[in-house]
């Protein structure tokens, strides 16, 4: 499967800002980047970095006026896809150091508070079994509601609120994930089915000393996903960061699948 990938940001700036960019598919074993290029305003400053875990680029961008962003990419998904029911979780002694980040409480999502109700609907599963109990439970709490939530909104408030979009299913999956012992981080990706388009959020957990996606919105699947990075949490991994003031006038995303 290929997918054909088109984002397009348009952006106006009062004063000249520093801007940090992560919307371009990482370039992985995982997924195989046919062709890719990005169109970018006069900038004053351009610097490429790798982003968190060494998956994807991030873009330092200092600009002045507009930022106009246009993507475009077919990326080919090439991932080992297994079901996560039955796979063994990983004793928290035995994690590798990369994954223990994932295990602690950030700022979105708050594992610690959620220990006891992890253990009370979750406790008699184990591993996988474990991660996909969880996943249908939210699937089934939180309804998914655009509008219903913003970038300051929390597992927490999610899980007190009942719904949320892409982002809220996200932290909520991988808070009860890590308040089960069971490493959790958040991916961005562009995914196939995803409706309305946009930038896409999932759960990434570790078992069976593997990372798998997880999306308990239903609307796209693993095999139909381009990564674009990871993190511990949205914040982590926000397709635009600006360092000032900044007023969205259009912004759009498509994904397709071509032969």
């Amino acid at each position: 499967m290929k997918l054909s990938i088109l984002a397009q940001l348009d952006y106006a700036l009062p004063a000249p800002t520093d801007v940090l960019l992560q919307l371009e598919a990482a370039i992985l074993p995982e997924q195989l980047v046919h062709s890719a290029h990005i169109s970018l305003p006069p900038v004053e400053h351009f610097a490429r970095l790798p982003g968190h875990d060494q998956i994807g680029d991030r873009i330092w961008l200092h600009v002045a006026n507009a930022l106009t962003v246009r993507y475009e990419a077919v990326v080919e998904p090439q991932r080992i896809v297994t079901p996560i029911e039955g796979l063994p979780a990983v004793p928290p002694h035995m994690l590798p150091a990369e994954t223990v980040d994932y295990l602690l409480p950030s700022r979105f999502c708050p594992s610690d508070t959620f220990q006891d109700f992890a253990l009370t609907q979750f406790g008699m599963f184990e591993g996988g079994n474990k991660v996909a109990a969880i996943r249908d439970w939210v699937a089934g709490h939180l309804a998914y509601v655009p509008g219903s939530s913003n970038a300051q909104t929390s597992a927490a408030d999610s899980f007190n609120s009942g719904e949320g979009v892409c982002r809220d299913y996200a932290h909520l999956v991988i808070s009860l994930c890590r308040a089960s012992a069971i490493p959790a981080r958040f991916a961005s990706v562009y995914g196939l089915g995803v409706k309305p388009q946009d930038f896409h959020a999932v759960a990434e957990v570790f078992l069976d000393d593997t990372w798998h996606l997880v999306d308990a919105t239903g609307m796209s699947r693993p095999e139909a996903m381009a990564k674009i990075g990871v993190g511990v949490d949205a914040a982590a991994v926000s397709f635009l960061t600006s360092y000032g003031p900044v007023e969205l006038r259009s912004q759009s995303v498509e994904v397709r699948e071509i032969g």
